[in-house]
């Protein structure tokens, strides 16, 4: 699998009952994803909470074609503001959430429709330094092999849907 542009994405992806200890975060991100339709797109607009610092990037996934910590492969192209609004107008379903950094995790903790949704990822610049990795502590289940808990599935999924996978992974989350 190889790319003039691209590079390969290892990550590890882990299913967690709750966010972590807030003692424990190092920096906090609002992330909007726009997974534009009909595509392997994806719009991205990043906000630091602590400092307003705003990036936006237009990414490209191919995925893998076997299981494993290799997601495939990625291109991420940075934008201005001017240059992501004009993309923001193409049609896409929206994912929400909020990035908590726990080196050397990212845990992102879901807007609703999915709230009650934590997921982990770790990544990694090598095969064997994400087969080294081991599952956090906190973790219910690594859910890297498990396509459902990929935000370009995610960002189509109801809540029922949600509901019924956590269910799956013993997790019940009560309704606000």
């Amino acid at each position: 699998m190889t790319s003039k542009y691209a590079h390969v994405e290892r990550e590890r992806r882990f299913l967690l009952a709750a966010p972590p200890d807030p003692a424990a975060v190092t920096a906090t991100r609002r992330i909007t994803d726009r997974y534009l339709d009909g595509t392997r797109l994806r719009l991205r607009r990043m906000a630091r909470v602590d400092d307003g610092t705003v990036v936006y990037k237009f990414t490209q996934k191919l995925p893998a074609e076997r299981p494993g910590p290799v997601q495939g492969l990625i291109t991420n192209t940075y934008l201005t503001a001017a240059e992501h609004q004009v993309l923001a107008a193409l049609p896409a379903a929206v994912l929400s959430k909020t990035r908590l950094s726990v080196p050397p995790l990212g845990i992102d903790v879901f807007d609703p429709p999915l709230h009650g949704l934590v997921l982990a990822e770790a990544e990694f610049t090598s095969d064997e330094a994400a087969e080294a990795f081991r599952q956090p502590a906190g973790a219910v289940a690594e859910v890297t092999a498990d396509a459902r808990f990929t935000g370009g599935r995610l960002v189509r999924t109801g809540r029922a849907e949600l509901l019924g996978w956590l269910a799956g992974y013993g997790i019940a989350v009560a309704e606000a």
